[in-house]
């Protein structure tokens, strides 16, 4: 029996069907699992939101306080000026938005019926196979509703629009008690590590914060630039509802290498409707956007990177698209940063210890 016990390869089957019966286990109560995730991210989302909209202004917070302004009258000020400039953008910008999005809803089957005659003309010129001809026929039928009804659902849902509403509203005051008392916070969370850690724990802090600060804060101005570029170029190529086509690629440049991608998917698919020419000039508006952001802005902007090898960037990629869709990849990877930072402290610190 020692034998066993002692022999590497047995104890690694051990741990394999541990795992297996761990992992059935957790199928079994996955409806319960889901059901707790669901009701975790309802009630999370906004404090999380909060967190993260409080952790990029706490630089600036930090320089007025440095400056003899006393914290709370720095968040006030910051608040002031960030909601001044919002309402000027939103007064101009979201009556533009909602017009486009309506005027997008109403012109869906007009575009659908474009891009279904563009495929026809396509198929009738090539050798594809009835079934393949039916088939992209169906894709295309399912796109126009599920984009028709998404679009209908936002406008005309007015309980989840309020629900909206009520988050966008919370998440100020949120983030307003989390930056007045971000040090109190700090030095609640080292009180809870125990005193010969509490030098580690705060090296850990400073390591995680050196890898996602510039990576974060850099991002958002990032995003924002790409959407301003995207906006003005589709203006120029005559590209309608360019507002609300750039604000997709604004939002979704924050995810890395796929983010492009599915950024100029909806301008493509309505250039498509167009003409080829529209097309091709949909193609050249964000190939230079990404061109600029790759070589000009990013560089500029964010500086640092994660260093991060790009399958590790793809697999936290599919992880968080898994989990929790659009907003997963988002977030996924400076999560991934961070934990890998953990990681690897803690590998760190256990060495240390064999070596002692």
């Amino acid at each position: 029996m020692e034998r066993f016990t002692n022999n590497r390869l047995f104890a690694w089957l051990v741990y394999l069907i541990l795992g297996l019966i761990a992992l059935y286990l957790l199928l079994l109560i996955k409806p319960i699992i889901i059901n707790v995730y669901n009701f975790l991210k309802a009630v999370l989302a906004p404090f999380l939101i909060a967190m993260i909209i409080a952790y990029v202004l706490n630089p600036i917070v930090n320089l007025l306080n440095e400056r003899k302004v006393p914290r709370t009258m720095a968040v006030l000020l910051i608040y002031a000026v960030f909601c001044a400039s919002l309402t000027v953008v939103l007064v101009n910008a979201i009556p533009m938005f909602l017009e486009q999005l309506q005027e997008l809803n109403r012109h869906m089957p007009d575009f659908t019926m474009k891009a279904q005659s563009l495929v026809n003309d396509l198929n009738n010129s090539s050798f594809l196979p009835e079934s393949i001809r039916g088939g992209v026929n169906n894709s295309l039928y399912k796109l126009e509703k599920q984009a028709s009804d998404a679009i209908f659902s936002f406008v005309n849902n007015i309980g989840a629009m309020l629900n909206v509403v009520f988050i966008a509203f919370i998440i100020p005051f949120l983030a307003f008690y989390i930056l007045k008392d971000f040090d109190v916070f700090e030095r609640t969370v080292l009180t809870y590590v125990p005193r010969p850690h509490r030098k580690h724990a705060i090296r850990l802090f400073k390591d995680i914060d050196n890898a996602l600060g510039s990576y974060i804060r850099g991002q958002f101005l990032v995003c924002l630039i790409v959407g301003i570029l995207a906006y003005i170029g589709y203006v120029i190529i005559g590209m309608p509802y360019p507002l609300l086509l750039a604000s997709v690629v604004a939002v979704t440049n924050i995810i890395p290498y796929l983010g492009p991608f599915f950024g100029a998917a909806p301008a493509l698919v309505m250039a498509s409707t167009i003409s080829l020419k529209m097309m091709v000039l949909v193609v050249v508006v964000n190939t230079a956007c990404q061109i600029l952001e790759s070589n000009v802005v990013s560089p500029q902007v964010v500086g640092r990177t994660l260093h991060m090898h790009p399958l590790s960037i793809i697999f936290a990629l599919l992880v968080g698209g898994e989990i929790a869709g659009m907003i997963g990849m988002i977030l996924a990877v400076p999560i991934f940063a961070a934990l890998k930072v953990v990681l690897q402290h803690i590998f760190s610190y256990y060495v240390r210890r064999k070596t002692i």
